[in-house]
């Protein structure tokens, strides 16, 4: 299989980055994120280019980021929260290990705050959580090989998890 060792989607917050740099490091592989990608490419924050340009013109960017990392990649990499909602980039990660970090409405916004820049948060965060997740879940569920809940524990209990559901070897 080329591409990324393994692929991790899930929602804001869920700790993707976190968990996946730690994958990385415990695999012996390079770590990518394409939000990472977005901010290093347009020289401006994720919450700019939603302002001033628009979510759909977001997507379109987020789109080129994570194909392009797909293809270029063989590490670990995460992908933004809305990644999934592009049917093409669903249908690009049916040929990768694909992990779902999940994570219930009290855990999200016990970790990103109401008042953080997250743009898709910005009125009634619990509320707009709810709804972003009854978007999402399913694309989510669609996309993965394996899923792996993260409320009440540790990155590094997220990471063991994570080895033993996908059963991959350390480095």
């Amino acid at each position: 299989m080329s591409g990324p060792l393994l692929v991790l989607v899930g929602p804001m917050g869920v700790g993707k980055s976190t968990v996946g740099q730690l994958l990385a490091q415990r695999l012996g592989v390079a770590y990518r994120d394409t939000d990472d990608d977005i901010v290093a490419g347009q020289g401006r924050a994720i919450a700019d280019i939603f302002v001033d340009e628009g979510e759909s013109a977001f997507r379109a960017i987020e789109k080129r980021a994570v194909h392009a990392a797909l293809a270029e990649h063989d590490g670990v990499l995460a992908l933004g929260g809305g990644a999934v909602l592009d049917p093409d980039t669903r249908a690009l990660l049916a040929g990768h290990r694909v992990l779902y970090l999940s994570m219930d409405v009290e855990e999200a916004v016990r970790r990103t705050g109401l008042n953080t820049a997250r743009p898709l948060l910005a009125v009634n965060p619990r509320r707009q959580w709810r709804e972003l997740m009854e978007a999402r879940r399913h694309l989510y569920e669609e996309v993965a090989t394996a899923v792996v809940a993260t409320d009440g524990r540790t990155p590094d209990e997220v990471t063991e998890a994570a080895l033993d559901a996908l059963e991959l070897k350390e480095a």
